[in-house]
């Protein structure tokens, strides 16, 4: 079974939860799924990345959840959760996934200019 990138997980985890919490008019129910997938991609940055990293992609993803309301209010909600969601993923692809993905190419041989 192919391996979900962290990047994905935290993206959709933002995404997924305000969607889930705006359809249900449930926020408990959106809050769950952003907070389940934030813990997949934090124990995923944790094996692909160390602690350190971890730590700060959890706080990168915290904080995109906490700035995407006042964000909200200047461009809109789908535009901030959109916003938030892929800063998430490109920070969490450039420490996480990246090096990740990198080290499977080298171990199975498919290194660049080859």
């Amino acid at each position: 079974m192919a391996k979900v990138p962290s990047s994905v997980i935290a993206a959709g985890g933002l995404v997924g939860g305000y969607g889930v919490a705006r359809w249900t008019r449930k926020r408990q129910l959106g809050g769950a799924v952003l907070a389940v997938a934030g813990a997949a991609a934090a124990q995923q940055w944790r094996r692909q990345a160390g602690g350190a990293a971890a730590g700060a992609l959890t706080a990168a993803y915290v904080a995109a959840f906490a700035g995407s309301h006042p964000l909200a209010k200047k461009v809109g909600a789908w535009p901030s959760v959109f916003g938030v969601a892929g800063a998430v993923a490109l920070a969490s692809w450039a420490v996480a996934d990246r090096r990740a993905d990198r080290a499977g190419r080298v171990r199975h041989g498919f290194r660049r200019g080859r």
